[in-house]
């Protein structure tokens, strides 16, 4: 088996042996995460944890190596972000299994990683009761995505989006920036951060500066 970081834990599994059971990998740089779907997955008959990598990097070459039927993805990861190595996953299999796990709600992150081609979004606080039917679900060939997040999408769905200069200026106010502040770094006019700041606001039905950066976090617009 080829050498891997150390913070990366693989199993005796080889992509070369013939099994009945769905083979997992999990990639989250938290080992808590990590031991706590090992555990989950150790109780179920039918699937097997073949390797685990803790970067976006780790993620990648981990799959390669073991071309496992699911594999789980968080969201944030050290290197390369889980939609990055999603899309790098699919270039290497592009009939790959991948269930984003995240602590993102938002309808933007969920948005973005079915985009990149997940077929399951998982919440990291529903990983104990419905992990096992996500990974029996998108195996079989089917969407998993839980009722919290399917609603988000839907009462998000015709929502336009931000533009890339909108989401400067809503970054930079995210910061406690003043509209002089905001016109100062991005060398544009009081007036025009006025001008993004009414759009933003008339976008995400915010109320004011506050409730925008609160409204953008929840969603997933901004990182928080």
């Amino acid at each position: 088996m080829a050498n891997l970081s150390t913070s990366t834990r693989s199993f005796p599994e080889s992509r070369f042996v013939t099994t009945s059971r769905i083979r997992v990998m999990c990639a989250d740089d938290h080992p808590l995460i990590l031991d706590g779907v090992a555990r989950s997955l150790e109780r179920e008959p039918d699937m097997l944890v073949v390797a685990e990598a803790a970067t976006g990097v780790e993620a990648v070459e981990t799959f390669r190596l073991h071309r496992p039927d699911v594999a789980l993805i968080d969201l944030q990861m050290p290197g390369l972000n889980g939609i990055d190595v999603i899309c790098q996953i699919l270039q290497i299999n592009p009939r790959a299994r991948c269930i984003v796990l995240t602590t993102y709600r938002g309808d933007v992150q969920a948005a973005r990683a079915f985009k990149a081609g997940a077929v399951g979004y998982l919440l990291k606080t529903m990983l104990r009761k419905e992990l096992a039917q996500a990974i029996r679900a998108v195996h079989g060939g089917l969407r998993y995505v839980p009722t919290e997040i399917a609603s988000e999408l839907t009462r998000h769905f015709s929502s336009e989006a931000l533009s890339a200069r909108e989401l400067e200026v809503l970054r930079s106010v995210s910061r406690g920036w003043s509209n002089k502040i905001v016109a100062d770094k991005l060398a544009i006019s009081e007036d025009t951060v006025k001008g993004h700041m009414r759009t933003i606001l008339a976008k995400l039905g915010a109320n004011d500066r506050l409730d925008a950066v609160m409204t953008a976090l929840r969603r997933g617009i901004l990182d928080g």
